[in-house]
């Protein structure tokens, strides 16, 4: 049966919600009416062939039928700055303009600065058109310059409007660069009679209005540096080269606003450095720390020298926060466990349709009534948002050949495609073709839900169904909590455990693990390609994630040079073994390769012998292939793998339990992982190319266990969860849940 999955949209105000406390959900149908009850999911895989679609449903205050309303979604960033009419054209001449580098000239005409209505006709703004003109809307009225701003080219655009002599001048500047002398292009018009300047609206940078309910239009794809606008006439040239540098706010003749995006980068204000304070804020978050036309390259870090950052690059899919009405409000009971939950959303009506069937997904963490257990699973919702609606199967023309399979198109591509408003996830590109650096869980996620995509969220669900199945009781936070929390949000527990794929982590996310593991606490990481993106929460944007890809590791874009750092922090972002900080660090491997056919299996090293590592092989035999078996990879050494690297950090007394065999050419390394094309890179040749088991204690009695595998736990439920991955896994779950300190050996 093809189900309908997306006749209901929706999401949560807040992704994760202790017991007892509350959560809002907003929806979106062109049904009027929507039928909810909420299920905890034991395992969200609804494919047949593996443990099965298995959940149980939970009483709630929401159970039933609700109203819905069919709610836009209406992407594309800009600056909006309330200024009471004090933008409005008066007295004598009125003179605007900005740096702009434009990224994408096409379609239609985007929008620079103004407060023009599309709809009413009533305003002015300064634009470029479909071909790159500048152009000057006034009223109904549409003045063109000839000449054409380029692509990736800088160049100030500005207008003068001389209300006594009747006339406007709009002009283009490409300022000198080193390579080509400046180019100056003025033209003079006859200024339209009654120009309706007040639209009675805000002030827009990078859109307009599109109407006058709080809905804009022609957004600008590319960066907009350092806006002025000034109560007299001044010709162009001396309108770029206002000297703003000091940024003393004294008093300049004629002077409105500067806006000065050097100036709070890290917040979503846009500031005006003149005396009337005409500051703005950032909608849907468009990306701030980006090169702006004063770089000069010596710098990569715009902390150091935020004038050389005084740009936003604006664009016209940016996605942040749907801003939908609440539907319902969910009150969580205080004794509800622990979990990954969804909403189940049904039609309503006489006839009965079975295939119709939407989610939306949330996770229900401790409260303060919450009574805890042993062991807590630390879910990946960092992972969930990078990878959330990823469309590179639409839009990424290698991946058939990186998947080395024919391409296959689920019904959520197909309506991603038929719906790009949505959003996409962080290896997207926007439409001008620089990489999504944003993703949020405040609009639907198509990839992290029942009936979806089966990667990361619906992975995991396999670990907490084993874990369901063997009595072991466990606690859900996610990382959100160790993102805020750091090392206090593990303490109340004697182990934790990692899923299927932990891949990107913050700054405090890994600080607080490894204070945790420092001070006795016990880590089963699960999975495989672990701890590798250094990323972040915006502090100014909490639901949002942001990721700067740098120039290395496996990725679908590159960042633009010296747009390395994450805006809402200023930390570097790229890899985290580029900060000193890889992954064998932490758990003793790090990312190795990708897999893109065969999976393996692992074989036991002569450390598994070592009677530090006893515990963990009971009950399998020492010439045992383990994980030669699992579901929907076929080995539990599959899709990207971890090894261990002493040089990396692996600690000296760690013990390599086991390495995989059995990998084929398809198996390839991280870029990060050589240094130049040779012959023999892949997994039948490379030594590197390899997953690694490993074992080690740490201070004050805790200890680590790393799969090195993304699919080992794939494999836990092979032939009802009686095989050797299971029983490996079980041995190292008592243990580690045993209060019995672990020893470091003399020799660490």
């Amino acid at each position: 049966m093809i189900y309908k999955t997306n006749e209901y949209l929706g999401y949560p105000d807040r992704i994760s919600v202790p017991a007892g406390e509350t959560v809002r959900f907003q929806l979106s149908s062109k049904r009027e009416k929507v039928h909810v009850d909420v299920l905890r999911l034991r395992c969200g895989d609804v494919d047949a062939n593996g443990p099965g679609f298995k959940y149980e449903v939970m009483k709630s205050g929401i159970d039933g039928v609700h109203a819905c309303l069919d709610q836009e979604i209406r992407p594309g960033s800009c600056a909006v700055v309330e200024h009471g009419g004090a933008l409005v054209p008066s007295g004598g001449a009125w003179s605007f303009g900005a740096y702009v580098y434009p990224t994408r000239i096409a379609d239609n005409a985007k929008a620079i600065m103004g407060n023009w209505c599309e709809a009413a006709k009533r305003g002015y703004a300064l634009e470029i058109d479909a071909e790159g003109h500048p152009v000057l809307a006034l009223g109904a009225a549409r003045l063109t310059l000839k000449a054409r701003a380029r692509e990736r080219v800088w160049s100030f655009v500005s207008a003068t409007v001389d209300l006594v002599a009747g006339s406007a001048t709009l002009s283009l500047i490409v300022p000198a660069d080193g390579t080509r002398p400046a180019a100056v292009h003025a033209e003079t018009f006859d200024l339209p009679a009654d120009v309706p300047f007040d639209s009675g609206l805000a002030f827009l940078i990078a859109a307009h209005h599109r109407d006058q309910t709080g809905k804009y239009a022609a957004h600008f794809d590319g960066k907009i540096e350092a806006p002025r606008v000034f109560s007299r006439a001044l010709d162009a040239e001396a309108l770029r080269v206002f000297d703003w540098r000091p940024r003393t706010g004294a008093t300049t003749a004629g002077l409105v606003a500067f806006w000065d995006f050097a100036d709070g980068i890290t917040t979503l204000d846009v500031r005006d450095i003149s005396p009337n304070c005409l500051s703005g804020r950032l909608h849907q978050l468009p990306r701030r720390g980006v090169t702006g036309f004063l770089w000069s390259g010596a710098v990569h870090d715009f902390r150091l020298a935020p004038g050389e950052y005084a740009a936003i690059h604006f664009h016209s899919d940016d996605i942040h926060d749907c801003q939908w009405q609440t539907t319902f409000v969910l009150d969580v009971p205080d004794d509800w466990r622990t979990g990954v939950y969804a909403l189940r959303l049904t039609p309503v009506g006489d006839v009965p349709e079975p295939d119709c069937e939407s989610y939306v997904t949330f996770f229900v963490t401790p409260g303060r009534k919450t009574r805890r257990a042993d062991l807590v699973v630390v879910l990946s919702v960092a992972t969930y948002l990078a990878y959330a609606n990823s469309a590179l199967r639409l839009y990424q023309v290698h991946f058939e050949t990186l998947m080395e399979h024919v391409l296959w198109l689920p019904m959520d591509d197909v309506f991603m495609q038929e719906h790009p408003e949505i959003g996409q996830s962080t290896y997207d590109c926007h439409v001008d073709g620089s990489g999504r650096a944003y993703s949020s869980w405040l609009r639907p996620i198509l990839s992290m839900r029942p009936r979806g995509y089966w990667f990361n969220l619906i992975n995991d669900t396999h670990i907490l169904d084993w874990l369901e199945e063997k009595g072991i009781a466990y606690d859900v936070i996610t990382d959100v909590e160790l993102d805020r929390e750091g090392a206090r949000a593990l303490r109340p527990y004697r182990a934790m455990m990692t899923p299927t794929h932990p891949e990107y982590y913050s700054f405090n996310m890994m600080n607080g693990i490894m204070e945790y593991q420092n001070a006795g606490g016990r880590h089963i990481s699960m999975g495989g390609n672990a701890f590798y993106w250094r990323c972040g929460f915006h502090p100014a944007a909490p639901a949002a994630l942001e990721v700067r890809r740098g120039m290395a590791g496996t990725r679908t874009w590159e960042s633009e040079p010296g747009e390395v750092h994450l805006a809402g922090t200023g930390e570097p972002g790229s890899l985290w073994r580029h900060s000193g900080f890889a992954p064998q660090k932490l758990v003793g491997v790090g990312f190795s390769a990708m897999i893109n056919d065969t999976c393996g299996y692992y074989m036991r090293k002569p450390d598994s012998d070592d009677p530090r590592a006893a515990f963990i092989f009971e009950g399998t035999g020492r010439e045992e292939r383990l994980g030669d078996f699992g579901f929907r990879y076929n080995g539990a050494v599959g899709s990207e793998i971890d090894r261990l690297d002493y040089e990396l950090g692996t600690p000296r007394h760690a013990l390599l339990l086991a390495t995989s065999e059995g990998l084929g050419a398809g198996a390839l390394p991280t870029p990060e992982e050589f240094r130049t094309m040779v012959d023999g890179l892949d997994g039948t040749q490379n030594a590197l190319v390899r997953a690694d088991m490993v074992f080690f204690e740490t201070a004050n009695g805790g200890a680590v266990f790393a799969s090195g595998s993304i699919t080992f736990g794939m494999s836990l439920g092979h032939n009802d969860y009686d095989n050797n991955i299971s029983t490996i896994t079980l041995n190292i779950v008592k243990r580690f849940l045993d209060p019995e300190p672990f020893v470091m050996p003399e020799t660490a």
